[in-house]
């Protein structure tokens, strides 16, 4: 997660930008940009508008961490014919090539920095998080102020020419912790779903609707769905859940690993690039991240001045983690398609390595795929949806607790469409007195006493 980045190095993905106000459009890197109005209306031609991907914001000091999130799943337009691999044996949307995937990203305001693959998925870590390309899905998670609703048109575009059509899109984010940073058409949900529903290209293919899960008043998750799915047909039988944890306040000594001027920056020798490798590898090894992935590929990524990005995949399914550090919006998130009977493990494990005051967990699955899971703390009782972490050594030498534990305090479910279950809760780190008054008080006699 390229938080806080030098501007000047950074590539069409980045936010640094004055503005514009002749509106005389821009070339960055290759891209050209137009500076409209925020709140314009998209045009009807999606080429000249999305290539543009609206007005471009300056660094305000704090960095969005809350990721939005793309998934768009495709089917073959005609399934008696055979989808024919490339060169390297690849096929469906496995067989976009790096220009295709570059003009999707710049899109969406990203870049790609670094690659890894496996006979199932390629995953790519991007200047603004992550992209995994599947067969016949395409996942896109982008933080910051990036433009990630813009690439849709091009996407089923792209996924047109190899004979698919769109089967299924989800797009989800959490409530954001500074709004006006965002650009066009992401000031608001209902920004971002007028873009959808107005768009010439995106209207007829995606039919869909929108849900807000939580209290508006605190977190909250805005979800749009649009299921085409013919259910004997569908292509992609292994991706059905994704849990994914927001985590914000993370520990203070955790958010240090990732500030990049704390590690050794002048071996004599080293390019630039084996630097960043070298530094990347000893971030993923202090914090314990490759613990939470074990026998996966793993692609890490640190940043200057501060931030982190890793992708990792096992098989068939991908982990990603994005951390922003900044004091008073740090920020860490953890997700997984990972196919387990119980999250709680897992869970436990994310915590014990970033220590948040707080987090936001979502899930989204299928019917079958939520059956599946035996322990859930989305819909396990307010007891034993509590997680009880043990304080790392040099933590609970200094404080004098042992444990920490997370209760739950909010919890919103609901089906869309067909049968797309999403789950929404918050967990909040209980003071460590709570438990001793909580004693304390049902020790007491109740009701009146006679002497």
């Amino acid at each position: 997660m390229a938080s806080n980045m030098n501007h000047d190095d950074m590539s069409s993905g980045s936010h640094g930008s004055s503005h514009n106000s002749n509106n005389v459009p821009e070339q960055l890197d290759g891209v050209q940009y137009n500076y409209e109005q925020p709140q314009a209306a998209p045009q009807d031609d999606f080429v000249s508008d999305d290539d543009q991907s609206g007005e471009l914001r300056e660094y305000t000091g704090v960095f969005e961490g809350p990721e939005k999130t793309l998934e768009v799943c495709f089917r073959k337009m005609d399934e008696t014919a055979h989808d024919a691999p490339d060169a390297n044996g690849r096929i469906g949307l496995r067989k976009l090539n790096r220009g295709q995937l570059d003009r999707i990203c710049a899109r969406a305001r990203c870049t790609i920095l670094s690659r890894v693959s496996n006979q199932y998925v390629d995953a790519y870590v991007l200047s603004e998080s992550s992209l995994f390309v599947y067969p016949y899905m395409l996942v896109l998670k982008t933080c910051g102020t990036t433009t990630l609703l813009r690439c849709i048109a091009l996407l089923i575009d792209y996924g047109r020419r190899l004979g698919l059509e769109i089967d299924w899109v989800g797009y989800s984010r959490k409530n954001f912790n500074f709004p006006g940073d965002q650009a066009f058409p992401h000031q608001s949900f209902h920004q971002e779903l007028e873009y959808l529903y107005s768009h010439r290209n995106l209207c007829e293919r995606l039919d869909g609707n929108g849900y807000t899960l939580g209290p508006l008043t605190a977190d909250h998750w805005f979800v749009f769905v649009a299921d085409h799915t013919i259910r004997a047909q569908a292509l992609e039988t292994d991706t059905d859940r994704v849990l994914n944890m927001m985590m914000f306040d993370i520990d203070e000594d955790v958010a240090n690993i990732f500030m990049y001027e704390n590690y050794d920056s002048t071996r004599k020798g080293e390019t630039k690039d084996e630097e960043t490798k070298r530094i990347s590898r000893e971030q993923t090894t202090r914090c314990g991240i490759d613990s939470l992935c074990p026998g996966a590929i793993i692609d890490d990524r640190a940043f200057e001045p501060c931030g982190y990005s890793m992708n990792a995949i096992l098989f068939k399914s991908y982990s990603t983690i994005h951390i922003t550090p900044e004091s008073g919006s740090s920020y860490a998130s953890f997700e997984t398609n990972q196919k387990v009977g119980s999250y709680r493990s897992l869970v436990n494990n994310v915590l014990r390595t970033f220590r948040p005051k707080r987090f936001v967990m979502t899930l989204m699955a299928d019917e079958f795929g939520l059956n599946q899971v035996k322990e859930n703390p989305l819909t396990a009782s307010a007891c034993d949806s509590k997680f009880v972490v043990k304080t790392p050594r040099n933590v609970a030498e200094v404080t004098g607790y042992k444990q920490m534990a997370y209760k739950r305090s909010s919890v919103a479910s609901i089906q869309v469409e067909d049968d797309c279950c999403c789950m929404m809760g918050t967990w909040v780190m209980k003071d460590p007195v709570d438990d001793t008054a909580i004693a304390t008080r049902a020790s007491k006699n109740r009701g009146m006493s006679v002497s």
